[in-house]
């Protein structure tokens, strides 16, 4: 067999550069395993792949130029590149089209069959017979101990400040027992914490109006209490993320109180300002959430709230500024984002009169930033001398346990190191009891308590 001959027998090799969100994480993982069960080989060097795919993300300018980045980079280390994404669904492609002319195809978002059908085109998959006797494996990007769950896409509300429906489209709930199937196929693997995501996912099933379906015969309200409830009986931990802050969100703590999901809610309020919020098209009556979040803290004093919120929105004033200020030390929310506004195309803020000039958007973001790292460090310190449940990640180099709690999420929250255990090394995905020692800004310390189990 000549060389020439020995490379045509090989499998198509694709590389993939995956940006943004978890939510898009997830829509890798799906490509991925598609592709996969197609033959293709996957490769992470940009020498080695036949043609590299770029999933983007489209949401605000540093993201919009971080995908541009990879797109260009891609293309000047390999020369054939795919978009799909978030990016890909602006202008219809025309946005990246202009930017890089020889992407060879641009995908949106949740167009699986388009893109599939643009690698086909440019590298044909190899079919092997004996493919078909081997059914697919899903593809996970995360660890073997957690993983993200889907179970939604598209979001229903109109943010002033958001495209992601226009991106996206509206809500669209899954089946709640395909949803479970890959649970239990995610937790038969080996999966001890599962993450719940969508673009909004306290609305699940009610584009489904909450009907009821049977799962393997047992029968499963598409309502997200329902859901996380079936969730629960797995033994998995459950993780609530990117909960839009509806009356039932109450229903969910009850859950949480009773033990059955993590006491954890990502909850993005985005303001503390009437006016603001009103103008972001939020809810706008912040002091009952304030109301809210102390009434959930007496039913459930460990529970742990973190959010996002955005400065410099158009009009913002000093003294909603002020307000905003005012709501953080209010509601003492333990882990916090902030992003200074910027305009993105097609979203109705773009519009709102008096735009926040950059210097001082800047100028609240940090202010924003140092009052809430106090309040996170205050929280973290009352944690100090607690004893806990603690997942194991990874280790650091010095041999310190990478670990997290209930209270912290992987990849966006803090960490618990603890000192090195005597009687062996445990494993990645292994759950421990930890007293917690000490804290800083952003991560805790501590030891394991060797003379407790799971």
């Amino acid at each position: 067999m000549s060389a020439a001959e020995g490379v045509g027998t090989q499998p198509p090799r694709i590389g993939m550069v995956s940006l943004g969100c978890p939510k898009a994480g997830s829509d890798t993982e799906r490509l991925l395993t598609r592709l996969r069960a197609e033959g293709y080989l996957l490769v992470a060097d940009y020498a080695e792949a036949d043609l590299v795919l770029v999933n983007t993300c489209g949401f605000i300018d540093a993201a919009v130029q971080e995908s541009l980045d990879a797109i260009a980079e891609a293309i000047d280390e390999n020369g054939r590149v795919v978009v799909t994404g978030c990016l890909g669904a602006r202008e219809q492609g025309e946005f990246i089209r202009r930017a890089q002319p020889k992407v060879l195809a641009v995908t949106g978002p949740q167009q699986d069959g388009a893109t599939l059908a643009a690698i086909h085109r440019v590298l044909p998959p190899r079919h092997d017979p004996l493919q078909d006797l081997v059914p697919p494996q899903g593809l996970r990007l995360t660890p073997r101990h957690y993983a993200y769950l889907k179970i939604a896409e598209g979001c229903n509300q109109s943010c002033s400040f958001c495209v992601i429906p226009s991106m996206r489209g509206k809500l669209q709930s899954r089946e709640p027992g395909d949803i479970l199937r890959e649970a239990e196929a995610l937790v038969a693997a080996g999966c001890r914490e599962l993450l719940i995501i969508s673009q909004d996912t306290a609305a699940y099933g009610s584009d489904r109006r909450y009907r009821t379906a049977f799962a393997d015969g047992r029968p499963t309200r598409a309502h997200i209490t329902d859901l996380c409830t079936s969730l629960a009986a797995l033994g998995a931990w459950v993780r609530l993320h990117y909960v839009y802050p509806y009356p039932h969100v109450d229903a969910l703590v009850d859950l949480m109180a009773d033990g059955k999901i993590l006491p954890y809610l990502d909850i993005p309020l985005q303001h503390g300002s009437p006016a603001v919020l009103k103008a972001m098209r939020r809810p706008a009556a912040s002091d009952k959430t304030l109301d809210r979040i102390a009434r959930w803290r007496r039913q459930l004093p460990d529970l742990t709230l973190r959010s996002t919120f955005i400065v410099g929105f158009p009009g913002e004033s000093e003294a909603d500024f002020r307000l905003l200020l005012d709501f953080l030390h209010a509601a003492e929310l333990d882990r916090v984002g902030c992003f200074s506004y910027s305009p993105v195309e097609g979203a109705a803020a773009n519009a709102l009169a008096d735009p926040v000039p950059e210097v001082v958007k800047e100028e609240r973001r940090q202010r924003f930033m140092e009052v809430q790292a106090e309040i996170s460090a205050a929280r973290l310190r009352r944690r100090v001398g607690q004893e806990c449940l603690v997942v194991v990640d990874g280790f650091t180099e010095s041999g310190h346990l990478m670990a997290r709690s209930a209270a912290e999420a992987p990849e966006i929250d803090g960490i618990i190191q603890l000192d090195p255990p005597t009687g062996g090394r445990p494993a990645a995905g292994q759950r421990l009891w930890a007293r917690i020692t000490g804290s800083t800004t952003h991560d805790l310390h501590g030891t394991v308590l060797a003379t407790k189990a799971e």
